[in-house]
């Protein structure tokens, strides 16, 4: 009866043999490599713990689009519309030290009343981050993690934009350390309560 063999069994027929290169100098862009994809603790050249965020997955979570008085809505139109974007951000810890970040923008574009079309995107993606300090990790995952988010975001919302019907809506720019600031305001006004 014959063997079962796979392309990485020595035994295998399409296997390679390669010649033992641990002594040969490695590039630099290979052990810029090998730092950035290696999860041992990184050291500087100091002897500093070297920190480290990589992007392990980035996923579309939920996206809506609505064209509700189409085909009205796609006739030329007397003024620009009024949109209105809604932008926030939300994480959740998977383990030590992964942790989902999910980028939510919502947006409604309005002329004389009637809606010309709305979205939702729920855009997140899954961060490793090691050897950060403390007080350093929430604004990390609060600002830096959908700052590598927007981009994406911002290409779906304006293919969906497009697909509509509509010239592609191209969002701004967006601030997360002055978004990441309001919320903390916020917050902290929530937690202070109501004056008496």
């Amino acid at each position: 009866m014959p063997q079962a063999y796979d392309s990485h069994s020595p035994r295998s027929p399409h296997s390679t043999v390669r010649a033992d290169t641990r002594d040969e100098p490695v590039p630099p862009a290979r052990q810029r490599f090998r730092r950035i994809f290696d999860g041992k603790r990184q050291r500087h050249p100091s002897g500093a713990v070297t920190p480290q965020l990589n992007v392990l997955a980035q996923y579309t979570k939920d996206l809506s689009f609505e064209n509700p008085n189409a085909p009205a809505s796609l006739a030329p139109q007397a003024q620009q519309p009024n949109i209105n974007i809604q932008i926030n951000v939300g994480a959740n810890n998977l383990s030590e030290s992964e942790y989902e970040v999910t980028l939510s923008v919502e947006g409604k574009a309005e002329n004389a009343g009637s809606v010309l079309f709305s979205f939702e995107l729920a855009y997140a993606g899954v961060f490793r981050i090691v050897n950060v300090p403390q007080e350093n990790l929430h604004p990390l995952v609060m600002i830096e993690c959908p700052r590598l988010l927007f981009p994406f975001a911002r290409e779906i919302i304006a293919t969906a934009v497009r697909d509509g019907g509509f010239p592609p809506l191209m969002l701004d720019p967006v601030d997360f350390v002055g978004l990441y600031r309001q919320n903390l305001e916020r917050q902290a006004q929530a937690d202070a309560g109501p004056a008496n």
